[in-house]
Parts: structure tokens; C-alpha cells; sequence
């Protein structure tokens, strides 16, 4: 389907919704009526950018005939530098529509909660995970998002055997989403005496924060709660007190863990909004993988067993496998400096979902 066809259908779309919400008995269905108004608000930039389309292939025409039938060099040659200016809008305008029919991810614009586990490569990989902490942590204050603590799970030689925290402010989900699944660091340990190079790995986990526009129903008789003493750096009140909650949620198997907060009350509250987000995810998850079986993709944070990416550090390299990109300024991307990756890997899902529209 070419763009012209695209949007023809777009505008035989925008004429319905009009007729519909031009019956007064819609008014007597409150919420068809507010569907429709979101969707006539979502496509009237598009029909006026179409009609702006149509205008200028008209004007091109007209201005390409006017050039065939008259033999005035001057005429001619206005014509012809009109024609230059409306083809640079129109191309333009073009690429500016394009961007326009890509179907926003309503979770973009979410906060999320970040899952950060070692993998092989034992205490080496908890370190990793320490690391990779470490560059989010300065990715989020150069977006001036916040960053919340929710559980950590220490390791002995440094690092993490697992930590999870909140991540909030603009675009969280939309920019984060593409760091889940498995991340590989290839490097000499400081435990190693013969200066080889291990491989090793950490899995991240990005899920979009449930808010009040998803129905997430619990009934707490199917939540176990289990209260235990904090373990992680926290200040004084750690190990003083059973303040740390976790949550069971037995129909699904689905454990989560609170435990930063300094009360009971607090935990259980930032806990139920974990488990409510992994369930979320869940569901998620079975829409994700029905899409995948139509078209895969090459960007898709659906699965997360993926390998992803490799941090080499002896040649300072950093190398995405989805969009075979590779970056030497590994040292820059450990410190928090991944706007380069996540606007690349963005671009390339953003093609994607285009070229599957225009199937």
C-alpha cells in the first residue's frame, strides 16, 4: 500500500467518525462518544496534512502544465523555481505524515520499573550488574528523571546479585524499554591473576509502570504477605526491623520484594504497585508474542532471553546484535552516555512499525 492509499483510507476513516458524531443519539453513549472524539482528534492533523498533499501535487501539475503551453521565459522560469519550493515542501511533508501514521505505544510515555539480575559469570556478574546500575543511574539524572530504590540484593565481592527500582519522569518507558534482555561484558576481572579475558552477563528487565488507566484487579485473599528484615545499605533502620514486604501472588507464582522504604505500610504500598505492573507485563507479554509471530522484529523488547548487546572493554567497544550497531566509546557509554543506542534502536523500531503499515 502506497502513502496515497494510506491516507485515503485515513480520510474515509475522519468522514465516518464525523457522520457518526453528528447523530444526536451518540450523545446518549458517553463513552463511544469519547472514543470517537479522541480518534477524530488523533486524525484531523493527518486529513489536514492530506489535503495539504493533495494541494501541492495539484499546484505541481498546474505549474507543470503552464510550463508545456508557454513559450514566456519569464512565466516559465517562475514556474519552474514554484515547482522547487513545493517539491522540498512535499517531500517534507511527506516524511512529516510518515512519522505521524506510526501508532504511538501508549506505555511510552509510563514510568517503569527496572530489574537488573547477575548472570553467569558468578561474582564477575554481579559486578557487571553493579555497572550496568551504574550507567542508568547517570543516564536518568541526564533526562533529570527520578530514581527510586525499591529492593537490592547485595553481592560480597561488590555489585548485585539482583536490584530493582522505580525510574519516573517523561518518556521513561518510551526511551528505557529497548535495555531488556541479556547484556554481555567481555573483560579481565580485578579477581583474575592471569589477565584473561571472561565473559559474562546480566539480564534487564524494563516493565511500563501500571497506573490508573489500567484495570489490574487483586483480591488480597490470593496474596501471601511476608515481612523480613531489610539486607541491603539503607542506614541505621536496616536490620533493626521486619519492615521489608514480600508479596505472593499464588494464582500466577509471581513473588516481588520491597524493602527501601523505612515502614511496613510504605513497602507494601510500592510492592503492590510491583506486583501489579509484573502482572500487567504479563498480559503484556501474550500480545507482544502474538505480534512477534506476525512480524519479527529486530528491535522487540519482548524477549528478554535475547542477547542484546556485548561491552568489550579491551577494545572499548560496545556492539547492539538487533541493529548491528557498534560504538568505541564504551567508556562514555558505562558513564550514562547511551543516547546514541537508544536513539538508533528508536529510529530502526520506528521504520519497522512503518513498513508494516504500509504493507
Amino acid at each position: 500500500m502506497d502513502l496515497e492509499d494510506k491516507l485515503h483510507q485515513i480520510k474515509e476513516r475522519y468522514d465516518e467518525i464525523n457522520q457518526a458524531m453528528a447523530d444526536p443519539a451518540i450523545y446518549d453513549r458517553p463513552s463511544e462518544y469519547a472514543e470517537l472524539t479522541k480518534e477524530h482528534t488523533q486524525l484531523k492533523e493527518l486529513v489536514e496534512d492530506f489535503d495539504r498533499w493533495k494541494e501541492i501535487h495539484n499546484l505541481l501539475e498546474g505549474n507543470k502544465e503552464l510550463i508545456e503551453a508557454n513559450e514566456d521565459a519569464e512565466i516559465t522560469e517562475i514556474a519552474k523555481e514554484e515547482n522547487k519550493e513545493l517539491k522540498t515542501e512535499l517531500e517534507e511533508l511527506e516524511e512529516a505524515i510518515k512519522y505521524k501514521l506510526i501508532p504511538k505505544d501508549p506505555d511510552d510515555s509510563k514510568n517503569c520499573i527496572v530489574e537488573v539480575r547477575a548472570g553467569a559469570g558468578g561474582d564477575e556478574a554481579a559486578i557487571f550488574a553493579g555497572d550496568l546500575f551504574d550507567m542508568y543511574r547517570r543516564y536518568a539524572d541526564s533526562q533529570g528523571w527520578k530514581l527510586n530504590l525499591l529492593s537490592i540484593t547485595e553481592s560480597e565481592k561488590g555489585g548485585y546479585k539482583e536490584i530493582v527500582y522505580e525510574l519516573s519522569g517523561t518518556e521513561v518507558y518510551g526511551k528505557m524499554k529497548y535495555e531488556s534482555g541479556v547484556h554481555r561484558v567481555q573483560r579481565v576481572p580485578e579477581t583474575e591473576s592471569q589477565g584473561r579475558v571472561h565473559t559474562s552477563a546480566a539480564t534487564v528487565a524494563v516493565l511500563p509502570e501500571v497506573n490508573d488507566d489500567v484495570q489490574i484487579k487483586l483480591d488480597m485473599k490470593e496474596i501471601r504477605v511476608d515481612t523480613f528484615r531489610s539486607s541491603g545499605a539503607g542506614g541505621q533502620h536496616v536490620n533493626k526491623t521486619d519492615s521489608a514486604i514480600r508479596l505472593t501472588h499464588e494464582p500466577s507464582g509471581v513473588v516481588v520484594e520491597c524493602q527501601q522504604e523505612r515502614s511496613q505500610h510504605q513497602n507494601k504500598e510500592k510492592a503492590l504497585v510491583m506486583l501489579k505492573t509484573k502482572l500487567y507485563d504479563m498480559e503484556m507479554e501474550k500480545i507482544r508474542s502474538e505480534r512477534a509471530a506476525d512480524r519479527k522484529s529486530q528491535v522487540s523488547t519482548g524477549d528478554r532471553s535475547a542477547k542484546i548487546r556485548t561491552y568489550n572493554y579491551p577494545q572499548g567497544r560496545c556492539t547492539d546484535h538487533r541493529i548491528n550497531l557498534t560504538l568505541y566509546n564504551l567508556d562514555d557509554i558505562m558513564k550514562g552516555d547511551i543516547d546514541d543506542i537508544i536513539n538508533a534502536l528508536r529510529l530502526e523500531d520506528n521504520l519497522e512499525k512503518l513498513n508494516a503499515i504500509m504493507e
